[in-house]
C-alpha cells in the first residue's frame, strides 16, 4: 500500500514541478525576468543544460541516462520494500519526484527549465525539482550520517537478535 502511495506522492510532486515550468515558459520566457522580492528573489527564465548549478554543461544525454539509472534503482529499492518507510523512505521519494521532473524537461525540450533566482547570495538559478533533489539528498545524507546507527540499525541489530535466540 505505501508503495502505491509513493508513487501517488511522486507524481503529484513531479505534476507540481511542470505546471510551475508550464507557467514559466508561458509566461516568464517573453519577458526573461521578474522581481519578486527586491534583492532577494526573482524569476529569470533559464534554460540548462547541465546538471543541477549548470554542472556538466551540454552533456545533457549524459544526465538522461544518469537520472534514468538512478531513478530505476531508487524505484526498485522502494517497490520492493528494501527501505523501510519512514524518514530515508521520503527522502528517495522526492529525489525520485525531482529526478523525473527534469528528465522530462530534458526528454521534452533537451534543457531543464529553471526560474528562482536567489539575490540574497550568489547561487545559480534552480528549479522546484532541484529542490527536491538538493534537499532529499541532503537530509538522506544527514539521517544515514547522524541518526540510522541511532535508530534503524538499533532495530535492524536487535530484530536479528531476536532470530537468532530461536
Amino acid at each position: 500500500m505505501i508503495q502505491i502511495v509513493s508513487l501517488f506522492v511522486i507524481a503529484a510532486l513531479t505534476a507540481a514541478d511542470q505546471l510551475i515550468k508550464y507557467f514559466v515558459v508561458s509566461d516568464l520566457k517573453p519577458v526573461g525576468e521578474k522581481t519578486v522580492i527586491p534583492g532577494v528573489l526573482r524569476f529569470a527564465y533559464v534554460e540548462n543544460d547541465g546538471a543541477m548549478m549548470g554542472l556538466f554543461g551540454g552533456k545533457a544525454q549524459v544526465m538522461m541516462w544518469l537520472t534514468v539509472v538512478i531513478i530505476a534503482v531508487i524505484l526498485v529499492l522502494l517497490m520492493l520494500k528494501k527501505v523501510k518507510f519512514g524518514f530515508n523512505y521520503c527522502c528517495l521519494v522526492a529525489i525520485v519526484a525531482g529526478g523525473i521532473g527534469n528528465l522530462i524537461d530534458r526528454l521534452r525540450l533537451g534543457y531543464v527549465v529553471d526560474m528562482f533566482d536567489l539575490l540574497l547570495f550568489d547561487y545559480p538559478v534552480f528549479n522546484l525539482a532541484d529542490c527536491f533533489v538538493v534537499v532529499g539528498v541532503i537530509l538522506g545524507a544527514v539521517y544515514y550520517l547522524w541518526f540510522y546507527e541511532k535508530y534503524d540499525a538499533r532495530k535492524k541489530n536487535d530484530a536479528s537478535d531476536a532470530d537468532g535466540d530461536k
